[in-house]
């Protein structure tokens, strides 16, 4: 696709006879399909294709399978009014193979082919912060919140003054295609990565990444005090220091900057020590400690994870909450829910606890039960799981907790550890009289309310997709949609969203508008141009990286700004070779400037993680 657009674009600057657009293109998940799955591709076209025959190209040339283009799914904009579905479902045997409908040919794609989540976690490698990366976080100094210029601008107003430190916050993770460390981002990320472990099996790759983030946790998390940044965005309105937005280079040079903040970059807190913390705070970094706690072989080890979460989640400010505390700016990270997380920390300390044989197990599943009702209450209906609404990893886990308090038996996939009650054949699991405010009719219901949010998107658009990408955060919210149908079919048994959540995955590799793989590294026509920084400046491949994809076109009506400096322009011609397919109030460029399409994040690559796991798919 791209190279046609460019010899397009070619011959029109010389001035000879344009070459011939294309009549379509064929959309496929360019990574591929289990054998037994439901598949499909979608052809784009310019004109009426309707009953237009298609066939599967094998390696060799064979012709394997033939079919018949169903349905006009909708137009997709003025250049490709109809889109048809194109069925390959009995493709079983495995191999390489395209799709071809008279002089369109699709990109290559697998039949069980290997899983790509060993490249993402790559990209988790790749993030890691500490040693030449910000040594200097090692004895940083704490700093009052500072405040901002407005509501949705990171630029500060006054200066920062500082309260205490040194403290170390050396590790982690960089948050996104900055340098910036944020608990809230962190928190949320290691939960999955443990999940995905607990879930799916060992992986020693992604369990090195998963202890990673946890000794970075361990540090942000000192008994009283939660720390919750690293680093500033921007730097003052008076222009007297700068911030990490404000300078594209390598992480390496940020302990020599002649930049005082980001040479020694400020820690901010999220409370005095001991108060309240913000209760999507708490939840969540309970929830990572707790399913740290439920994978961790060493009993003492797992006791001390299982209180370190059970000490975060006492601290939770549940009444009054008023706005809740994400990162500085609060607009980098503007969440609104919050009694999703506290669910979730109740529902993973009761299953780390259930598995140590802990009397408290009871307490926290009734808690958990408690916040599960309020969410479904008050929160429940407008959103899917993500970073902002972790309701569904929460409602599936409560599910188990409240299952295994009702047999008295230990939590499925998670061994006992040798020596504790549960191995040892005691009921102390068992709560008599547990006091549980939620059904698990009424939390698998609401699973299923979440998917049909998706489904009934995915009904009206022309390439099924559930996700809103006229918004931020289309692929993780794919991705989601494919881990909550997971969820949901591991604690209910039915299989019918299985199609759905495969056509949202499709959708992320290249079975969309723009035949775009948004994982970079992963299928033939992946995004090649990230806005990373690291990628950028080095020149190696971005590989594994999760980005945005499409967002609201208006967001590029002005244009995509000048290269910042230092900047290596991506692409070289600066062509953007996706103007073409811009459409239903979408667009997605696919270069180094535009942050709103292309830049990759951590929540991103752990939420392909979570829905990438074996039993996902």
């Amino acid at each position: 696709m791209r190279a046609v657009l460019a010899v397009a674009l070619a011959v029109l600057t010389m001035g000879s006879p344009a070459v011939a657009e294309p009549s379509g293109y064929i959309r496929v998940d360019q990574v591929g399909f289990a054998p037994g799955e439901s598949k499909q591709a979608f052809l784009m076209s310019r004109g009426g294709s309707a009953g237009a025959r298609f066939s599967i190209v094998a390696r060799d040339g064979r012709e394997v399978l033939h079919g018949t283009a169903g349905r006009d799914l909708g137009r997709w904009n003025g250049t490709f009014p109809h889109v048809y579905a194109l069925d390959l479902t009995d493709l079983r045997q495995p191999g390489t193979y395209r799709v071809k409908s008279g002089s369109l040919l699709s990109p290559p794609f697998q039949v069980d082919p290997a899983s790509p989540a060993p490249k993402i976690v790559r990209f988790f490698q790749g993030q890691r912060d500490g040693g030449r990366r910000h040594g200097n976080d090692k004895a940083a100094m704490v700093y009052d919140w500072p405040e901002f210029t407005g509501p949705d601008t990171d630029e500060i107003k006054g200066g920062l003054r500082r309260i205490g430190g040194p403290v170390d916050v050396e590790g982690g993770w960089f948050d996104a295609g900055d340098y910036l460390k944020f608990t809230h981002i962190l928190a949320y990320v290691d939960t999955l990565l443990w999940a995905s472990l607990r879930d799916a099996g060992h992986s020693a790759a992604l369990a090195r990444e998963a202890s990673h983030g946890l000794k970075y946790l361990d540090k942000m998390w000192d008994g009283k005090t939660l720390y919750i940044q690293v680093g500033i965005g921007a730097g003052d309105k008076a222009g007297t220091f700068a911030g990490d937005h404000d300078v594209w280079r390598l992480p390496e040079a940020d302990d020599g900057s002649s930049h005082r903040y980001l040479r020694h970059r400020p820690v901010f807190r999220a409370a005095p020590p001991g108060h309240p913390i913000s209760p999507n705070l708490a939840g969540r970094t309970a929830a990572a400690f707790a399913v740290a706690a439920q994978m961790e072989p060493s009993p003492d080890r797992a006791a001390q994870l299982l209180d370190k979460a059970a000490a975060v989640y006492a601290l939770a400010k549940t009444s009054q909450v008023g706005q809740l505390v994400t990162s500085l700016p609060y607009s980098f990270y503007p969440e609104k829910a919050w009694r999703d997380d506290m669910e979730l920390g109740g529902a993973e300390l009761a299953l780390a606890a259930q598995r140590l044989g802990d009397p408290r197990a009871g307490d926290w599943l009734e808690q958990a039960a408690h916040w599960a009702g309020e969410y479904l209450r008050h929160e429940a209906g407008g959103d899917t799981l993500n970073l902002y609404d972790v309701s569904a990893l929460a409602h599936a886990d409560l599910v188990k907790a409240i299952r295994v308090a009702a047999s008295g038996t230990r939590p499925a996939a998670v061994a006992p550890l040798p020596g504790t009650a549960q191995e040892n054949g005691s009921s102390e699991a068992r709560i008599p009289g547990l006091r549980v405010a939620v059904s698990e009719e009424q939390l698998i219901a609401d699973l299923r309310a979440q998917l049909e949010i998706g489904a009934a998107r995915a009904g009206k658009d022309p390439f099924m997709a559930g996700a809103a990408y006229d918004e931020f955060d289309a692929v993780p919210h794919a991705f989601g949609l494919v881990a909550t149908a997971c969820l949901y079919r591991e604690v209910s048994g039915d299989r019918t969203y299985d199609a759905f959540a495969t056509r949202q995955r499709g959708w992320v590799f290249g079975a969309n508008a723009w035949g775009v793989s948004f994982v970079a590294g992963v299928g033939r026509d992946s995004i090649r141009c990230p806005h990373y920084q690291i990628s950028n400046l080095t020149g190696r491949p971005a590989t594994g990286a999760v980005v945005n994809g499409p967002n609201k076109a208006s967001l590029f009506d002005e244009g995509l700004g000048d290269h910042l400096d230092g900047m290596t322009p991506c692409p070289a011609d600066g062509v953007d070779r996706y103007a073409a397919f811009t459409g239903r109030g979408s667009r997605f460029v696919d270069d180094v400037r535009s942050w709103q399409a292309s830049e990759p994040a951590d929540d991103f690559a752990a939420i392909a993680l979570y829905a990438l796991r074996p039993t996902a798919t």
